[in-house]
């Protein structure tokens, strides 16, 4: 297809999207793949252009007429007639994809150069108005390559250093004593355009060969990407294990390696953050090639589901919605992320934070190391659980344990908490794994995960868990509308302190329901006194406190599918927590769809 007469379409607003002319470049090669997905939007028309110069690039806006310009601009190495002057003529939105993007950089973008900036790296928070963020992009690809009879290892990239090719060699040859190696090792315009860096790799890698049965096959022609994801599929195992990197944005090569289903070995390098987490671990420090291999293309599964194109245009289409319906920024970045943020309370489905600004995300939240010691199995000292309950001071006493470990698993972050508000994580944390035991690959949903000590707790026993929450992507109202979500999908959803943040509860609870699946079960604990009629005295980052009226009269009716686990006991005469001026306590509503 070609994208530039795909593009064309007269009936809806037009986006440039502006790239460079060198494709052997990585750049280039991001900006040209994105650009395929866009031609199949029905809200807008994506007019993909290649510019070597500003006469060539005013010569189009004048001729497309866009409404908003994204620019695929990787600072003066791929476009250096793009300077702030130039950009500064178009008085349109003008959109900055940022390819080495951290959390740092993001939280520190200004509209000084674009107004906006696109971050295709799903890792990021959002705690910056001036940044998106996009899922990545894996290739639409079927492998009809068969499992090669010899272990085949394969690895491609650049010639640029910290790329461990080196490593790869010699962890083959200590872990196997018959294989075939294969390197793809192209030239690169911006950086080795004469090959010697990449030709100096290969010749290093093929003096560390020291097995006679393990062969070493090197190609440095630039591949197409149909050829590249060929290269890929054929092999048994691909292996990336790149340097640490701190501070650089996500690499590609994963994209194109999640593509072909075939399982895949990194390093704990920062380039691959946004799979370290997989379960069971993929990453050389915790595992061998051996046990990688046998493993499979499982702990890899959910990132290709998720990051696919369907996905990556209504990323796309919500960022442009968000652009066109906001004014350009004069303030600076600052006042507008606290003004963002103190507004947090009352517009989005999640947590209120008591600051106006958002705690930095701890290590220890996105550790991916799985807990396997029986010492932090979360067990509460009651067998017989009532679900449906008040969590008052009988209720910490009885779940001490569980708190106990949530100290110990996540001691940065627990520290942060309000004492005695942790009865909830508690509560939830030992509920969620009380019942996702009982079930063969449960799948869980949590609604408002970011800083919570429960969700970074469930991870670390080594549940998958799908996470909703807008610092980290977007509120339920618009996860459900994402294409890749399947109502009726979860076993297990849960939310801490979440609903009495939400404007329009009874849509929130409806939605909850829908996306259970038959026999699933949601868990919710909420700010509660049972003596609360509107206009009393509330927490300001509240909009209720919620009664047995609320969850008996209001929820229930809404949702006729579904039942509550047990007999509630929500009889609460004496609240006991004091916060914000209000006597309150918290209590759980756990309900259960019925099964057809």
């Amino acid at each position: 297809m070609q994208v530039d007469d795909a593009m064309e379409k007269k009936s809806q607003k037009k986006i440039l999207f502006v790239s460079h002319k060198e494709q052997q470049c990585g750049v280039y090669q991001f900006g040209r793949n994105i650009a395929e997905v866009l031609v199949k939007s029905c809200k807008y028309t994506f007019v993909y252009a290649e510019c070597s110069s500003e006469e060539e690039f005013c010569l189009r806006v004048a001729d497309v007429k866009p409404a908003a310009i994204i620019y695929n601009h990787y600072y003066t190495a791929t476009m250096p007639w793009l300077t702030q002057k130039v950009v500064q003529k178009i008085k349109v939105p003008n959109i900055g994809i940022i390819h080495e993007v951290n959390q740092v950089i993001a939280d520190n973008l200004d509209d000084v150069f674009f107004d906006f900036h696109i971050a295709p790296d799903p890792t990021l928070l959002l705690k910056n108005p001036l940044v998106f963020k996009t899922g990545r992009l894996v290739f639409e690809y079927v492998n009809n390559y068969a499992v090669p009879d010899v272990v085949t290892i394969g690895s491609f990239g650049f010639g640029t250093a910290g790329k461990g090719f080196e490593k790869l060699i010699a962890t083959v040859q200590n872990e196997f004593d018959e294989a075939i190696i294969k390197l793809h090792i192209p030239f690169a315009t911006f950086g080795d355009a004469d090959g010697t860096a990449a030709q100096d790799i290969a010749k290093k890698c093929k003096e560390l060969i020291v097995k006679t049965n393990i062969k070493l096959q090197l190609s440095h022609n630039f591949l197409n990407q149909k050829e590249l994801l060929d290269f890929l599929a054929g092999n048994s195992l691909n292996v990336f294990f790149y340097d640490e990197n701190k501070g650089r944005g996500i690499s590609s090569v994963i994209d194109h390696a999640l593509a072909v289903e075939r399982p895949v070995a990194i390093t704990k390098s920062n380039m691959f953050r946004h799979i370290v987490s997989g379960n069971p671990s993929i990453c050389i420090e915790n595992s061998s090639l051996k046990q990688i291999l046998k493993n499979g293309f499982a702990p890899l599964a959910r990132y290709r589901r998720d990051w696919n194109a369907a996905n990556l245009l209504w990323d796309y289409e919500r960022i442009i919605d968000g652009v066109l319906g906001r004014k350009l920024r004069t303030r600076s970045v600052m006042e507008i992320v606290k003004r963002k943020m103190n507004k947090v309370f009352k517009i989005i489905d999640n947590k209120a934070f008591k600051d106006s600004w958002i705690p930095e995300l701890d290590q220890e939240a996105v550790e991916e190391q799985i807990v396997k010691d029986d010492s932090y199995i979360p067990v509460s000292t009651s067998n017989e659980t009532v679900f449906n309950r008040i969590l008052d001071n009988a209720a910490r006493h009885q779940y001490q344990p569980v708190i106990k470990v949530l100290h110990k698993l996540l001691p940065v972050m627990i520290s942060r908490k309000i004492p005695e508000a942790n009865i909830q994580q508690a509560f939830v944390l030992d509920t969620v794994h009380k019942m996702a035991v009982q079930l063969e690959s449960p799948s869980i949903l949590c609604i408002g995960s970011y800083d919570d000590t429960a969700a970074s707790a469930l991870k670390k026993y080594g549940y998958c868990i799908d996470e909703v929450d807008p610092v980290i992507n977007y509120d339920l109202n618009v996860f459900i509308q994402k294409p890749s979500t399947v109502k009726g999908n979860y076993d297990i959803i849960f939310l801490t302190s979440v609903i009495e943040h939400v404007r329009d509860d009874e849509l929130f609870i409806k939605q909850i329901a829908a996306l259970l699946a038959p026999g699933g079960t949601a868990i919710i604990t909420c700010d509660y006194n049972d003596q609360y009629k509107p206009g009393d005295h509330i927490p300001q980052e509240d909009f209720r406190l919620y009664t047995q009226k609320d969850f008996k009269q209001r929820f229930l009716p809404l949702i006729p599918d579904c039942e509550l686990v047990d007999q509630p006991e929500w009889d609460c005469p004496n609240p006991d927590f004091f916060y914000a001026g209000c006597w309150y306590t918290f209590a759980t509503f756990v309900f259960r769809k019925k099964k057809p």
